[in-house]
Order: C-alpha cells, then structure tokens, then sequence
C-alpha cells in the first residue's frame, strides 16, 4: 500500500482530458504515489456542453475513484471549501492543487504529495509530463476503432504522404469569429507544407467539415473530408486517424495539439497557430503550449 494519493479531475474536451491525466500521471509516478482517477464529478455538472469522460479508449491502468473518493456526497460544495482552504496555505503544503493560470507553472514538478492529493486544472503543456515523456505514450496507445470506415480510411492515410489537418470552430459565423484561429493562417500553413511535402494529401478533420473545406484551396482530387466520426463518444477515433498521418496543421485547438503529439513519425512537421489571446477570449499559445520543434505561424 503506497503512503499517498494523486486524484485527479478529470474534465473538459477529449484534449483537456488527456492534459489533466499526463500532469497527474507524472505527479503520481515520481513521487511513487498512486493515481487514481475521478472520472465523475467533472461531467456530472457539464450542462453546457454535455461531455463525458472518453480515457477509457486508450491503455490507462489507474483504477477509478470511489464515491468517497469523489467527496460524495455534497461534493461541489466540499470542493469549494478544500480550495478556500487551500489558498490560505503554501502552494507546498495543499492537498488541493487548482491550476492557478493557463501560462506553465514548474512548481508542480517539484511538489510533494503527502497523503491524498487532490489536483485539478488542465495542465497544458508537455513540460509536465516531458521527462517520463515514454510512460504516457504508452498509456495513451489508442484502442483503434474496428469498424470499416475507420480502417479503410487508415489504409488511405498510412499509403501516402498524409498531412492531418484540424480546423475547429468557436462562435458564429464560421471563419470569423473572434476564437477561431486567423482566417490566413490556413492558407500560410497549406504553402508552407506544399513547399516542403509536394504531393501530400490532406486529410480535414472538423466539428464542420464542410466549412473547413472552404479555408483549404487545393484541389478535391488531394483533399479527404473526415466527416463519419460523429460526436464526443467517437472524437478517440478521429484521433487515431490523426496519429497515423506523417504531418499536421493543427487548430488552436488541445484535440489536434494530442493528434500532432501523440503520431510516431519522428521526422513529423507540425505547423501550428502562433498568436496569443487573453483578456476574456480564448487563450492559445500561452507559456509552454506549444513545443519547441513545432512551427509557429
């Protein structure tokens, strides 16, 4: 029986889970604590968006929490009280660690889980998991889908030059609105690409797809829509496609962010959007978002 505990929140988008679980996943296992993971309380809530917990895809081993371990019952009003009490203490010293900004926050690495620890946020960045960097590829090996579309379109995508390419929309109206990624960052990034992957086929992936075809000018002949993967419970497929695909030009977006990370290909290239937003809107490309190796346009 290990002397301590790492639970762990998981909540958000299939991208923001994957951050939550490789940030207390490093926690746990440098520390030889055990994680545990809290695949409830941080859906149950989520009227808005109606997501639920999709880690059950891919090769994680950490055993789910119990309803104590929840803090069932009158558990939003008992996280509330954890974290007001937690802001009065050290950061070395909680048992509750809420992210306290988007921008990379190194004192993780160097904390001491003492009992149970609670940690939530959506620790993006690869700087909290970079040094066991081999573990987390390992336990987030994707369950591939079986079904006959996903595998033929895999065949497609391994049998050529296979750029992914990710456009997600925010807000109304499609293109331009104010969260969406510039409306000639698609155009800059296909020529980049072209320029140093002649012949690449894209393979567009999107919450809408047809729309997304608009931001790319080239021709139907070189374009795949991947439009088959509907909803939340099947967004693990669209991501294991994505892996298998040489190249990438990702969205502001964390879903692509793990489909550009998480593909094998060592000499991948990964164009990405290099601006940042704050002040209220969408923030991207915040303090150890994006790694150094990638291009920033």
């Amino acid at each position: 029986m290990r002397d301590s505990r790492v639970i762990t929140r998981i909540f958000g988008g299939l991208g923001n889970q994957l951050f939550c679980y490789g940030a207390a996943r490093r926690l746990a296992l440098v520390n030889n604590a055990e994680l545990v993971i809290d695949d409830v309380s941080g859906f149950v809530h989520d009227t808005a968006y109606q997501r639920h917990y999709q880690l059950d895809h891919f090769a994680i081993a950490s055993r789910k929490a119990t309803p104590a371990e929840r803090l069932e019952p009158f558990s939003k009003l008992r996280r509330i009280l954890k974290k007001k009490w937690n802001k009065r203490l050290s950061f070395e010293q909680r048992n509750y660690l809420v992210q306290e900004s988007v921008d990379y926050d190194s004192r993780l690495l160097h904390f001491k889980p003492q009992g149970t620890v609670y940690l939530e946020g959506y620790w993006q960045s690869e700087g909290y998991f970079k040094d066991i960097e081999a573990t987390i590829r390992e336990d987030l090996k994707i369950k591939p889908p079986n079904d006959d579309a996903n595998i033929a379109l895999a065949k497609q995508i391994l049998n050529c030059t296979s750029v992914a390419v990710h456009v997600r929309f925010f807000d109304e109206p499609y293109g331009d609105a104010f969260n969406n990624a510039p409306g000639d960052y698609y155009t800059r990034a296909i020529g980049f690409m072209e320029y140093h992957a002649p012949g690449a086929h894209y393979f567009i992936f999107s919450d809408q797809v047809d729309a997304a075809r608009t931001n790319i000018n080239l021709p139907d002949a070189r374009i795949t829509l991947v439009a088959h993967n509907h909803g939340d419970e099947h967004a693990y497929a669209d991501l294991w496609l994505m892996t298998l695909c040489q190249h990438f030009i990702i969205a502001n977006s964390t879903f692509s962010w793990w489909g550009a990370w998480l593909a094998a290909n060592s000499t991948k290239m990964v164009i990405v959007p290099g601006y940042e937003k704050r002040d209220g809107k969408m923030w991207w490309g915040f303090k150890g978002l994006l790694p150094d190796s990638w291009i920033k346009l």
